[in-house]
């Protein structure tokens, strides 16, 4: 049972890495779940000061992914039209079956937004490069974190190696 907990773990752990890139795989929670599920195996000692320290870091990573390309388009000068745009881009590049709809949502909706307001085409495309740069930038938060996690779940096996061989074995 605890080989089969660690061996989990680390598929969750790769799953939580791929993740972060690829559309509708959760990234930092299923690394966090393999981190959970490592810790829950005997040989490995309980570390739950850890186990919850992840947690938040991953509630938080998770809730700024859904503002942070609204937040770039703000930063490079979009108004809340743009802003509204990303998030409602990002919403619908989630679910739009199309390649790199969750890269080109924000981006679009951030320019739809901006060009209903204004209709300046300069001052759209700035706001929307501003959306894409901060999903760009909270896919970069998610990918560490999940390489945290990585690193995390490898320093316990590694520390606790003989204890998992006896356990095994």
């Amino acid at each position: 049972m605890d080989l089969a907990l660690i061996i989990l773990g680390l598929i969750l752990i790769v799953v939580g890495i791929i993740g972060c890139i690829v559309p509708g795989l959760p990234g930092p929670f299923s690394a966090w779940l393999g981190l959970l599920l490592t810790v829950l195996s005997k040989p490995i000692p309980d570390d739950w000061t850890m186990i919850g320290i992840a947690f938040v870091a991953t509630l938080i990573v998770s809730v700024l992914d859904y503002f942070i390309p609204a937040i770039g388009t703000k930063k490079f000068g979009g108004s809340k039209y743009g802003i509204y745009g990303s998030v409602i881009g990002l919403i619908i590049g989630i679910f739009a079956p199309i390649p790199g709809g969750i890269l080109i949502g924000p981006f679009v909706g951030a320019f739809v937004g901006e060009y209903i307001k204004n209709h300046d085409t300069t001052q759209s495309l700035k706001a929307a490069f501003g959306a894409f740069i901060g999903f760009l930038t909270s896919t970069g938060m998610q990918l560490i974190l999940s390489l945290i996690f990585a690193s995390l779940y490898f320093w316990m096996i590694y520390n606790n190696w003989s204890a998992i061989k006896t356990a095994i074995f």
